[in-house]
Order: structure tokens, then sequence, then C-alpha cells
């Protein structure tokens, strides 16, 4: 088999991404690097869903003579000198911070932008900071989208769970209201562990609960979260629970709930 031309692998070889990856990068030269979509995967990060169905293997380098043309792939050219890279699994891929901007610069709504960093950032996989991505945006020079970046990674939050948690932070602050805190675990005065919510208005009393498909499938976990949010409502906390539909459809009525707990 024949991934690409001058690369063999064995017919009964695997053709998932990391071994696409590893055969490309036996005929790339040294600048190359792995990047965009196809870093993001590599780095375990989600991928925004006008990416979802580009399965090309993406890749950069500043290098004009190290050009990568072959089918399935596709080159860009970066300006910078030197590339930040990290290694994954072996292969030479864009830093998060870097990838973050290379995506980034290609998305057009800004909400897209603040949902792609809180991706690096996830509270069980913090890749970056804040601070790096800002760094990173504010080194890339002469390419056309890295405003709307600039802009937007002051609206990212580390901490989040969920790129829909992340899009139900934005329904919120994008109506006027005060931007909550990300994952914030409330507790009772001495210190006993009530709930990690996934937003919280903790002057207000108020907390925000995404609830998504494993909240249907996984039993144990919505029965410890139906006797946690209770537990929250018995200290004086109001619980108001998100779901899709909300989020993807009119968010008007969540916005309103909302709005009405924190009066």
């Amino acid at each position: 088999m024949a991934p690409f031309h001058g690369v063999r692998l064995a017919a009964a070889a695997r053709t998932d991404l990391l071994t696409r990856c590893q055969a490309l990068a036996t005929v790339l030269g040294d600048s190359v690097a792995f990047s965009h979509g196809t870093a993001l995967r590599l780095l375990g990060v989600d991928v925004p869903w006008t990416l979802a169905g580009d399965d090309a293997l993406h890749v950069v380098s500043s290098n004009p003579a190290e050009r990568v043309d072959r089918p399935g792939v596709v080159a860009h050219r970066s300006r910078q000198k030197r590339l930040d890279v990290v290694e994954v699994a072996g292969l030479r891929v864009t830093s998060p911070a870097q990838t973050f901007v290379h995506v980034g610069v290609g998305l057009r709504r800004p909400d897209d932008v603040v949902v792609l960093g809180d991706s690096f950032l996830r509270r069980k996989q913090m890749l970056t900071s804040v601070a790096e991505l800002a760094r990173t945006a504010e080194a890339t020079r002469k390419v056309k989208g890295i405003t709307q970046v600039r802009e937007q990674v002051e609206r990212v939050r580390p901490g989040t769970d969920s790129v829909m948690e992340t899009r139900t932070r934005l329904l919120l602050t994008s109506a006027g209201l005060p931007c909550p805190r990300v994952n914030e675990v409330v507790r009772l005065a001495d210190g006993t562990y009530v709930k990690r919510c996934d937003m919280l208005y903790p002057a207000r009393m108020v907390a925000i609960e995404y609830d998504g498909d494993q909240h249907r499938t996984d039993k144990e976990q919505w029965r410890d979260d139906v006797r946690r949010r209770r537990w929250l409502e018995e200290i004086g906390v109001t619980v108001v629970v998100a779901v899709a539909d909300d989020i993807v459809g009119d968010g008007t009525r969540l916005v309103e709930r909302t709005r009405r707990a924190l009066r």
C-alpha cells in the first residue's frame, strides 16, 4: 500500500491519522511540521465544525525549498523564520499556541475563535495558557484574520470541559449578562465539597449547568448530578440547567431564565 508517492506500508497497516502522518513524515524536510487541522487532531483538541470534514494532512514550513506537493496534503507557508513546534508520537507538530493562531485566523466568527481557544485549555488537558495564546497572536504579523484573533483572546477562559459549555457562556455574555466563573467549586462553610459547577455567579448564588448527552447515557453521573444540584438548592444556590437546544437554537429563553435568577 502506498499512501504517498515514494512511501509504502504493509498491506495490513492501519490507515488512521497517526499512521498516515508517520508515513508522510518519512519524506518531509527538516523544517516541515504538521499544522492546522492535522495538528489539532494530533494534539487531541476539539476540531471546529467548519473543519470536521477536512481529512487532508496539513503541513507548514518556513523554507520554500521544502514545500510539500503531494496528493492529499495541504502545504502552508509560514512567514516566521522558525516555527514553534512540539513533538507528538515522534512527529513535528506546531505548538498549541501556534496551532491556535494558524486555525484561528481562518475562522470567520469571533465566537468560534473563543471556542477554539477554550479547547486548548481544558480543565483536564491544559495544553497552553491564555498568556501564551496572546503572546503568539501578538507576534504574528501580516496575516489576514490575526486582528480578530488578538481581540478574542481576552474572552478565552481556561478550565472548561466542553465546546457546549463555552458556547453557553458566550450566549449569556453576548446578551449582556456578566461572565460567569468556569468550573467553580461550591463548598460548605466547613469546607465540605458540594459540587463543581459548569458556570457560577458566586455573588448572586446562581449556577448554570449544561447537560450534554453523557447525562442521558451515564446513569450514575446523572444521579450524582441530581443529588448535588438538590444540595446546591438546599444551601440557597439557584440552578439553571441548559441543554443543546438552548444553545444551537433560539437561546432567548435560557438568557431570560438566567437573567431572572440573577435578579
